[in-house]
């Protein structure tokens, strides 16, 4: 038997240390946020990403009655980048969330099919992205690459 050890590294910032854009996109995915239509889960989650030409852009989880037909704030963010900024990669991307009713953060990561989704992205443009993840006590996790969040990640249909 061989055993495969597996890591991944994750820095733990506190808000003085994030970079001016980056604390630009914590707020920016927190105002998007509240405009979540989250009607069943109450969780609201939202989403901000840097392109490589310097636009922002955002988006909230929307939920449907349905279950699964809602979409991620994450994967709905992607796919808007993908179609109007074809040719210009994620760089940067800030997620939060937050329970109705409730004044702190929750601490969350991307789903499994957000992370595969994350990583498409990256493929198709052969570059990482990094993330910047809202914790419930304020601090901000920053993974530089998918493969941090999903080292088995599925990429090829042939092997």
């Amino acid at each position: 038997m061989k055993k495969i050890n597996l890591t991944t590294e994750i820095e733990e910032l506190i808000p003085e240390e994030l970079e001016a854009m980056e604390k630009l996109l914590i707020d920016r995915a927190k105002e998007v946020s509240k405009r979540a239509y989250a009607p069943y889960s109450g969780f609201h989650v939202g989403a901000a990403v840097l392109l490589e030409n310097g636009e922002i852009l955002q988006s909230s989880n929307q939920e449907n009655v349905s279950f699964p037909t809602g979409v991620c704030a994450e994967r709905l963010l992607l796919g808007y980048a993908g179609a109007n900024y074809p040719d210009s990669p994620p760089t940067l991307l800030a997620i939060v969330a937050q329970r109705a009713g409730e004044e702190i953060w929750a601490g969350v990561s991307p789903c499994g099919v957000c992370r595969q989704t994350i990583n498409e992205v990256e493929n198709r443009f052969e570059k990482p992205i990094t993330m910047l993840i809202l914790c419930s006590n304020g601090n901000v996790m920053r993974i530089k690459g998918i493969s941090n969040l999903l080292p088995l990640k599925f990429d090829d249909l042939n092997t």
